[in-house]
């Protein structure tokens, strides 16, 4: 079934996509660690949310970033709103914009939320300025 729907044209755009946005290594480990189980849900999110909505023209990838912040604030997503901090940054989100988002969101959501969001985003950026610098990639502005 795996080698089926990585032959598949949406799977394989949505993969490109995803490792653009969420970072290669983030997304080999998923789909290697997927059981049968898991399978259908890395599938799925690679072919449709990838391959299907972030591929379409109407919105930038920053924008998308900015929405997936809010969104994931409001619901209180830990594990995706940390994926999706990194994720921003590479989609030219700055540091400062990010911060400026979850302030955003303590109006129109819930304040324990968007704290929590920030201290999330915190705790990434502490993380990222921790690691080793790699290559030439200059590290995303504040």
């Amino acid at each position: 079934m795996r080698s089926a729907s990585t032959k598949d044209p949406l799977f394989r755009k949505g993969l490109k996509i995803r490792k653009a946005v969420v970072g290669a290594e983030y997304v080999e480990r998923r789909l290697a660690a997927a059981d049968e189980l898991a399978w259908p849900f890395e599938e799925f999110a690679t072919k449709f949310a990838w391959g299907s909505v972030w591929s379409r023209p109407g919105l930038s990838r920053k924008t998308r970033s900015f929405l997936n912040l809010a969104a994931l604030t409001a619901m209180n997503m830990r594990h995706e709103l940390k994926t999706h901090i990194r994720a921003a940054l590479r989609n030219g989100l700055t540091r400062k914009e990010g911060s400026e988002a979850l302030l955003q969101c303590w109006g129109y959501c819930c304040f324990p939320e968007s704290l929590d969001a920030l201290r999330l985003m915190q705790e990434v950026y502490g993380e990222m300025d921790a690691a080793p610098r790699r290559g030439k990639k200059r590290r995303p502005s504040r």
